[in-house]
């Protein structure tokens, strides 16, 4: 009779499980099509942010859309007329299913570092300048870097006007985060 009683355990376990389940992963091939994605869903006013999948998700594309799962049916409706299907829906079940943290912030006192994906960017808080621009990978890294290095914030230009790959995109989430920690 001992089995009983582990099983209602479980029965116990999956019900609650049931109950956190409330947001899911949209799992794409390009970066790219994440980045047009998050532009249509953010215009259609769905909250969502762009994440790094877990390593069991990643297709050669280093980006996901975290979504309110209960939006999910429409979510794949529209993107489905938009011709920007998703590889896979993934609930978000545990732990290990999480999204990786796309962006980190490091404070070295004078100055603040923040990194999304691959790239990172260095700012002067007093200033707001920007001092360092590294990381990467892409063919626009350097021409990014030298528009952007020694100007303020507000007078660099946007990385994702200027750039073209997912590393512009990245460079530019880092300078999106700067601007809402200490203003541009």
């Amino acid at each position: 009779m001992k089995w009983f009683r582990t099983n209602t355990v479980e029965k116990e376990d999956i019900s609650s499980m049931q109950e956190d389940l409330t947001r899911g992963l949209l799992i794409f091939a390009h970066p790219t099509t994440v980045i047009s994605v998050e532009e249509v869903l953010k215009d259609e006013g769905y909250e969502i942010r762009v994440v790094s999948p877990p390593t069991q998700y990643r297709t050669g594309c280093d980006l996901c859309v975290e979504f309110p799962l209960a939006e999910e049916a429409a979510i794949t409706e529209l993107l489905n007329t938009t011709g920007l299907e998703p590889l896979d829906v993934v609930p978000i079940t545990s732990k290990g299913m999480e999204p990786l943290q796309f962006v980190r912030k490091k404070d070295f006192g004078q100055y603040l570092m923040v990194r999304a994906a691959n790239m990172k960017m260095t700012v002067d808080k007093t200033t707001k300048t920007i001092v360092n621009i590294s990381g990467g990978g892409c063919p626009d890294v350097p021409h990014l870097a030298t528009e952007m290095i020694g100007k303020r914030l507000r007078d660099a230009p946007n990385p994702g006007e200027v750039g073209f790959s997912l590393c512009a995109y990245s460079l530019n989430t880092a300078r999106e985060e700067i601007i809402k920690k200490i203003g541009d």
